[in-house]
């Protein structure tokens, strides 16, 4: 082999400008220290790599590129430390520089990016109303398998969401698994500018309730909160819904920044550790809240929750536990249990590594990290009836469905004018069609009324929030009963 050749190739490879050690064969190496040891290790192996590489594109029978080879081996090394680091490749790295952004040329759909790179499909969690993916018929939880006839195993998410992207009116081809379909159904999706909406606001006038929802921590995330939230407090409500389920994270100041809408200027939201356990940095809130401490807030989490999602609902509830002043509650499903940090670091060739570096920790110096945060009311989110199953109960499963059965009661025909109504936006309009078979939220409602009622009526039976929790327990039905058969 070409020595000058060979000493280029671990020259590309090797990244180490502060290492000033002469480089020896490695048997000859007086080690004096930890980095002489890492230093050797590297320039050993680097060569012992490059030889491989040499010789297999000299070799092989098949000739390949070069360039996606070495991305390829850089990445198998990366992507082996931990289930969230990743090479980032040009193209890749691009495209996660834009996935914060407001606008972006894609097809609209919100993923579950905890995917593992050896998943065969990429669930999408929901739909942007009236984006690309919507208008083409895909619908939540949806699977992809397949993008422009490339399977998805062995493909990093990242990788894949580049392949969603594209040139603005251009078209992606997908297949997906849909529950109850027995083949793969194909769409075709012309990608469009993709406005994002991450917080939606309703009054639940029936229960004066206000609910607030947010799927992801992006840059516009804060002010769109922080209005839904004044908008609240204009009115006296006996409880406010946040709602975190299938919020997967997104920027950290920004989930510090919603923290400080209802926690005290210099709370502590989390902080990271490395390796070592050393604490490295801490982050608080830096402004007054808006919130109100006297309205109860009611947490929506599931096992979509993760990241920053976890952190707001845990330093929430823990500041609940520790300062008495509001009270805090968590509803629904544990969460995904994601308390690692990455950085997003810049290497050579347009290129970047994604790298897992230390945990956040709560308030209370515990981490999520593969636990994830237990609810103080645990239920199960059931799922609305199928089509099938509709159908059969709409035309057979009542007496009003038999042909000429006896009818009591005639319906009085309305004659008056009826006020048009006030048009709303798709994504409104979906949110409550969803929200009205949504049973978690109605335990929410539950819990509050019941909470205010006792308020109300036994106000020593809630003054703190322990006494709350043991109270609306002892009340609301959620753990698993004890049957017992009764014999006669």
């Amino acid at each position: 082999m070409n020595k000058k050749k060979l000493f280029f190739l671990i020259l590309l490879i090797i990244h180490t400008p502060s290492n000033t050690t002469k480089i020896t064969p490695s048997h000859s190496i007086t080690h004096t220290n930890a980095q002489d040891l890492f230093n050797a290790t590297i320039f050993d192996w680097s060569r012992t790599f490059a030889q491989v590489m040499d010789i297999a594109h000299k070799k092989h029978y098949k000739i390949t590129d070069p360039k996606e080879n070495m991305i390829k081996a850089i990445d198998g090394f990366v992507s082996t430390l931990d289930a969230h680091s990743s090479f980032l490749d040009p193209k890749t790295y691009k495209e996660m520089l834009e996935s914060t952004a407001g606008e972006f040329y894609g097809v609209g759909i919100v993923i579950d990016n905890m995917r593992k790179k050896k998943d065969k499909f990429l669930t999408i969690v929901d739909t942007i109303p009236d984006g690309p993916a919507d208008k083409a018929g895909v619908l939540p939880m949806d699977k992809i398998v397949e993008i422009n006839g490339n399977i998805l195993e062995d493909i990093t998410t990242e990788k894949i969401i580049s392949q969603l992207k594209g040139e603005r009116h251009s078209t992606v081809k997908i297949k997906v698994m849909r529950e109850n379909m027995p083949d793969l159904l194909s769409f075709d999706i012309v990608r469009d500018i993709v406005k994002e909406q991450h917080s939606l606001s309703f009054n639940i006038k029936s229960h004066d309730i206000s609910y607030i929802s947010l799927s992801m921590f992006t840059e516009s995330a804060t002010k769109q909160i922080e209005q839904l939230l004044k908008k609240a407090y204009e009115r006296h409500y006996k409880g406010l819904i946040l709602d975190l389920r299938n919020n997967s994270g997104g920027l950290l100041n920004v989930a510090v920044d919603i923290a400080g809408l209802f926690l005290k200027k210099g709370s502590l939201v989390t902080l990271t550790k490395d390796k070592n356990n050393k604490e490295l940095e801490r982050y608080v809130t830096t402004k007054n809240p808006i919130a109100k401490h006297t309205l109860p807030i009611f947490v929506l989490i599931n096992n979509y929750t993760a990241s920053a999602g976890e952190i707001l609902a845990g330093c929430l509830k823990i500041h609940s536990d520790l300062s008495q002043d509001y009270l805090v509650f968590l509803v629904g499903t544990r969460t995904f249990g994601k308390g690692s940090v990455q950085e997003i670091i810049p290497v050579g060739n347009d290129c970047a590594v994604k790298l897992t570096t230390c945990l956040y920790f709560l308030p209370n110096n515990t981490t999520v990290q593969g636990v994830g945060i237990e609810p103080d009311f645990i239920v199960e989110r059931t799922q609305p009836l199928p089509e099938q199953l509709k159908w059969f109960t709409k035309h057979y499963g009542r007496e009003e469905a038999l042909e000429n059965y006896i009818k009591i009661h005639e319906k009085p025909k309305d004659n008056q004018p009826k006020t048009p109504e006030k048009k709303e936006s798709r994504t409104y309009n979906r949110a409550k069609e969803m929200l009205q078979n949504d049973n978690q939220l109605k335990d929410c409602i539950t819990l509050i009324n019941m909470l205010s009622s006792a308020q109300k009526h036994t106000p020593h039976l809630v003054k703190t929030r322990a006494n709350v929790l043991d109270y609306l327990k002892k009340n609301h039905i959620c753990e698993t009963l004890e049957i017992e058969e009764i014999k006669i």
